[in-house]
């Protein structure tokens, strides 16, 4: 058993456990369970607003709070660190703030073939809203983005290109500053899902050369409800806000309002500051590892997975090799659906997701309906991999024949 699975209460409680679902929400390590405790126990107030002592405590929480975040995933300008619920919340900003005005009736958006729902159908509905061209570039035979495919997609009436800097179904690690150049050269925008990148990896944001970066606590031993969106000042200042009400404003008019600084203009009514708390502690764990640590330590269980599944008759592996991706290892058995696999391994205490891992488009161009999924994180070990290993050839035996392939 691991050790660090020792400071994740639930799996320390739980030893029959494998819980190979992070890339769908990670466990939380007790230090952000006591951080959050510790921040409604002690300093729990409405922020910004209130002229007393507590509340000047929770404010300073708050902003210490985007401070440790915005050191983290690398911006030196932490008021262009927006907090949101997650990253489908700080997409659908940038689509409902940026869009409208910015796209109109022939223009182009341009997506991949990798991406999860939550980048893809907020373009895909812009697009129809403004009569603007929808286009998804292809992917390579090792599912990779293919970047000669987007030059050749790309051209003077593209907008934004939007992708993903980690695939959630493959693990496929992208070339983010390609494809900012790429855009960039057309004069289009960048915008880049990062939700299954900043949990695994080292992400610098400035230096990656996107315009928006997107990202959720819930996937990085944080907590659920908090994320970010992180956007260059010049074009978050340009944006109009798309939620109106409290602490966005600066005056209110009977006839017309004017708004609030960055980041307040976009983070309308009361902060969620426990959450918030709890993602600066999840950035503080993280960070004591190391996320070089983190990448080489999940890798070397995939490298592990994909060498013990590729001995099991009938099982095929999709996706990259294991040193071109993150923790994640999507596959199929035979005739058995994943969702009946993965009910045969929950009776084992084997935790795998089975679907199309809100990327439909992905999964018809793999040629399947679903897959089943299993991720690895720091708390992760051989153990896992070996009950993974045991709970699928047992299910083989349980549906007979028709498993063989």
């Amino acid at each position: 058993m691991s050790a660090r699975r020792q400071d994740f209460p639930l799996l320390a409680a739980t030893p029959g456990l494998h819980y190979l679902d992070s890339a769908a929400t990670s466990q939380k390590p007790r230090v952000v369970l006591d951080a959050m405790r510790d921040y409604y126990e002690r300093d729990n107030a409405n922020p910004h607003r209130g002229a007393y002592d507590l509340s000047a405590r929770a404010t300073e929480r708050y902003h210490a709070a985007r401070e440790r975040v915005a050191r983290f995933v690398g911006v030196a300008d932490a008021d262009c660190l927006i907090f949101t619920r997650g990253t489908t919340e700080a997409l659908n900003l940038v689509a409902t703030a940026w869009g409208p005005a910015n796209v109109g009736p022939g223009d182009e958006i341009v997506v991949t073939g990798l991406e999860h729902h939550a980048n893809f159908v907020p373009w895909q509905q812009l697009a129809l809203a403004r009569g603007a061209r929808f286009v998804v570039c292809p992917l390579t035979a090792d599912h990779h983005v293919d970047l000669d495919a987007m030059r050749r997609l790309v051209g003077p009436r593209t907008r934004l290109v939007a992708f993903s800097h980690v695939s959630n179904a493959l693990g496929t690690m992208n070339d983010v500053r390609t494809l900012a150049e790429i855009a960039h050269g057309v004069g289009a925008l960048a915008v880049c899902d990062g939700a299954q990148a900043v949990p695994h990896l080292r992400v610098g944001f400035d230096g990656l050369g996107v315009d928006f970066y997107a990202f959720s606590g819930h996937k990085m031993c944080g907590p659920m409800g908090i994320g970010g969106l992180i956007g260059r000042r010049a074009t978050l200042e340009a944006m109009s806000p798309y939620q109106f009400g409290g602490d966005m404003i600066e005056f209110v008019r009977d006839d017309h309002s004017t708004w609030n600084v960055l980041p307040h203009k976009f983070e309308a009514g009361t902060p969620n500051v426990g959450d918030a708390v709890g993602l600066a502690a999840a950035c503080d764990y993280l960070d004591a590892i190391g996320m070089d640590a983190v990448l080489a330590h999940e890798q070397g269980l995939v490298r592990l997975a994909t060498e013990r599944l590729a001995g099991i008759e009938g099982l095929r592996v999709y996706g990259p090799p294991a040193n071109q991706r993150s923790g994640v290892v999507s596959f199929t058995v035979s005739d058995i659906h994943p969702h009946d696999l993965a009910t045969v391994l929950d009776q084992d205490g084997v935790c795998i997701r089975a679907g199309h891992h809100c990327a439909q488009p992905l999964m018809r161009r793999l040629g399947v309906s679903a897959t089943a999924r299993a991720s690895f994180y720091v708390y992760s070990d051989e153990g896992d991999v070996d009950a993974l290993v045991r709970s699928i050839e047992r299910a083989k035996v349980l549906f007979g024949p028709a498993a063989v392939g």
